[in-house]
């Protein structure tokens, strides 16, 4: 209370002094006008209750905000090495940037990685390399219930929904997509006029909200899908059970973001706050799964149709294999999320603590469905920080087949890693829908980038894959990925994973395994 008498004593005294030095001359005013504020902000900061930071140092304390405001930029641009930031590190957004401007991305005096660190990975270089194909690989995806195969490439845009992102940056993914000739999922927030335009080859995806082809009451409008996924710049459908930011809650999209346009494209009432569901509800079992996704397929005329998730238990994808073998029925492909994924926002302690990573994730699912002799009709997708030529063949020795990108395809057009996407406020335009900042982005600039980021990244990865002397990315094996697990000891992964052997799980599994397989049940998760 004395503090507060003080201060307020102080003011009344600067006040006053200030009224007599304005009878002199009123060019006092230009320093006068300024010290009055500051006194006004320092009566409010003793006032106020919130802030006991404030109450207890005025106008000093406003410091502290100002420094953790700025904080994120300080630490990017003039603390963190090249090497270490977080979520993605300088060398790896520069590497991207490069790419993107079709411009050399290399660099002089050798790595800066600690290659004797527990946990550094390399790739096994061959004694007899081989020319890079001069054709960029791509994998077919279609099983046998497929009449519409799609050729996909190694890198395409991993899911990210209008809405979340603006119009100008998905008209310029689409737009590359369709430059390169790389697929563009288009996250599950429904297909959009910005989708469609510019006539990339498109991926939807169908989450628990069913956008885009959703009833009033939150269920799926089997017409309004078959109408829309009838069109032709459509080539495959991937209902998404999980991602791996926030797996186990749905999606959020704020009422401010919820426009007129975003509310028809994904069927719902205009400023209201959107939130997906947590799970599906035209499907509550394994085999009922597996039935839906036949029946979308029928739906689709044949296109392929597949699903996306972030592993969690061993046994409920089991459960899934299991219905597939005992309906005769599976996806054409699985889309792997790993934990640390994420383009959208999530709870801290669900982005931290929940879901598998990427590498075990797709470990698994490719183990399940080689043990259960499925393999061979299901192609893999891995989706989950993919942002070099090393990450896509990483990942195909891990056993995918090809690989989404979502925040390396945002670096692309401009991205500069804000960490503003949820608050609309993204200053390069990417992830707003304020139409001041969205105009910043230019589309053709931007889709030229987009094309460029992966025409060059998918090359890198052919000429990665012919220097271990390999043409066909189905001829890699695990052998060829190593990994430092001591400062003296070296390991493949075909050491340091169990790979199981075609159709295993139905004849004789190994421990574990067979415990897990015994215990999957397909008619419950």
């Amino acid at each position: 209370m004395r503090r507060f008498l003080l201060f307020v004593l102080a003011v009344a005294a600067a006040a006053a002094t200030t009224a007599l030095s304005l009878l002199v001359s009123p060019w006092w005013w230009c320093a006068a006008g300024p010290l009055l504020a500051l006194a006004a902000l320092g009566v409010a900061d003793l006032t106020q209750t919130r802030h006991s930071v404030l109450r207890n140092y005025p106008l000093v304390g406003h410091l502290r905000f100002v420094m953790e405001s700025l904080r994120p930029e300080m630490q990017q641009y003039f603390i963190e090495r090249n090497y270490d930031g977080r979520p993605y590190d300088r060398d790896v957004r520069s590497i991207v940037y490069e790419r993107a401007k079709d411009t050399e991305a290399a660099e002089p005096f050798g790595t800066e990685q600690d290659v004797y660190a527990s946990g550094h990975e390399f790739l096994v270089p061959s004694m007899r390399p081989v020319d890079a194909p001069e054709k960029a690989p791509t994998v077919r995806i279609g099983g046998p219930d497929c009449s519409h195969p799609y050729d996909m490439s190694l890198l395409n845009v991993s899911g990210m929904s209008f809405g979340a992102l603006s119009s100008h940056a998905i008209r310029a993914l689409n737009a590359g997509a369709a430059l390169g000739g790389f697929a563009h999922d288009t996250g599950e927030g429904g297909l959009s006029d910005h989708h469609l335009a510019p006539g990339g080859d498109l991926v939807w995806e169908i989450g628990t909200g069913y956008f885009g082809c959703r009833t009033k009451d939150g269920g799926m409008d089997r017409a309004e899908f078959a109408d829309k996924v009838a069109d032709s710049r459509v080539k495959c459908v991937s209902l998404k059970l999980s991602q791996g930011a926030k797996p186990g809650i749905g999606g959020v999209l704020p009422g401010g973001k919820v426009d007129a346009e975003i509310a028809r494209v994904r069927d719902v009432p205009v400023g209201e706050t959107v939130i997906s569901p947590p799970c599906h509800r035209e499907f509550s079992t394994p085999r009922e799964m597996v039935l839906f996704l036949a029946e979308l397929r029928e739906l689709a005329g044949g296109k392929p149709v597949g699903f996306k998730l972030c592993v969690g238990s061993r046994v409920q994808f089991l459960a899934v294999c299991k219905a597939m073998l005992a309906e005769g029925v599976s996806p054409d492909f699985v889309i792997v999320d790993g934990s640390e994924g994420g383009t959208g926002a999530a709870p801290l302690e669900f982005a931290d603590h929940l879901g598998t990573p990427l590498t075990e994730g797709l470990i698994t699912v490719h183990n399940a469905l080689v043990g259960a002799g499925l393999r061979d009709r299901i192609r893999i997708g891995a989706s989950g920080k993919v942002a070099t030529g090393a990450d896509i063949v990483k990942r195909l020795v891990q056993g995918a087949d090809f690989t989404n990108a979502a925040r390396a395809m945002m670096f692309a057009v401009g991205c500069i890693q804000a960490q503003r996407c949820h608050t609309n406020t993204c200053p390069v335009g990417v992830t707003t829908q304020d139409p001041r900042r969205v105009r910043a982005l230019d589309i053709n600039d931007k889709a030229a980038r987009v094309y460029h980021y992966q025409r060059a990244t998918v090359r890198s990865a052919a000429q990665i894959m012919a220097a271990m002397g390999v043409r066909d990315p189905r001829d890699l094996g695990p052998h060829q990925l190593v990994r430092r697990i001591a400062p003296h000891e070296l390991v493949s992964y075909a050491q340091l994973y169990a790979w199981l052997e075609p159709g295993e799980l139905t004849s004789e599994a190994r421990e574990g395994w067979a415990r897990d397989w015994a215990a999957a049940d397909p008619d419950r998760f």
